[in-house]
């Protein structure tokens, strides 16, 4: 069977309209044709970044310091013990990596039940991807149990062609082994798989993969760098993703 033509874009633009400034990929304005979509979670899906907020900051005040931006661009998509490193060695900590992660799991895990909020337009989306017929997955550096305990009762789930979690890497982002790894599983070129990320450090490791990717920055992350994006995106709800799979 012959393939499908490229599907052809407009110049790409930031999401408040203004020019490319370098921050977007530089690849022209022809992408592939979308045949897979890889979704991180922590921050695109669900607001989790503020109740991770929230942890850092009563974990750093317990020791005389404050949580803030510069520490949270670095944590964002490492794993378990390498992301309370960061922690350690941003504020010179006496803690073990495996003392800190266990108060913050103690921590985090009280307050994802009372707190947990879908990011706005997740619902719309996923029915886009659905009917889209474009295969899907769930790509976070989160651990499987926070996974589930999220994913317990969303109707959805079952959508989802596979979940990568961070026990299932052995590198954090913005390594690119999860997308590497994401791409394998779809069995596409990585050309062909559409990223959504939210981070600096998640569309880094897209874009070492291969992937092309869209970033959706949130309160926490407008800041950050999304060099190599294909387009940084209002929300889940932006048109310009939505035509990506049309």
């Amino acid at each position: 069977m012959a393939s499908r033509p490229q599907r052809v874009f407009e110049p790409i633009q930031k999401s408040d309209g203004s020019e490319r400034d370098g921050s977007e990929s530089d690849r022209g304005d022809t992408l592939p044709e979308v045949a897979g979509v890889a979704l991180d979670m922590d921050g695109l899906l669900f607001d989790t970044e503020r109740i991770y907020w929230q942890v850092g900051d009563t974990i750093l005040q317990r020791r005389g310091h404050r949580y803030s931006s510069a520490l949270q661009a670095r944590m964002m998509g490492r794993i378990g013990a390498a992301a309370v490193q960061e922690m350690i060695d941003f504020h010179s900590l006496g803690d073990s990596a495996e003392e800190l992660l266990a108060e913050s799991d103690d921590l985090y895990g009280n307050l994802l039940p009372q707190l947990l909020r879908p990011m706005p337009g997740l619902e719309d989306w996923i029915g886009h991807l659905q009917s889209s017929g474009v295969p899907f997955a769930l790509t976070t550096s989160s651990r499987r149990k926070w996974v589930d305990i999220i994913f317990a009762e969303l109707h959805w789930r079952q959508s989802l062609t596979f979940v990568l979690t961070g026990d299932d890497v052995r590198n954090g982002k913005p390594h690119p082994e999860m997308y590497s790894t994401a791409a394998e599983r779809f069995g596409l070129q990585p050309h062909r798989m559409l990223v959504l990320e939210d981070s600096g450090n998640g569309c880094a490791a897209g874009v070492a993969a291969g992937a092309s990717v869209v970033a959706i920055p949130n309160e926490h992350t407008r800041e950050q760098d999304f060099t190599g994006a294909v387009l940084v995106a209002d929300s889940l709800l932006d048109q310009r993703l939505w035509q990506m799979l049309r």
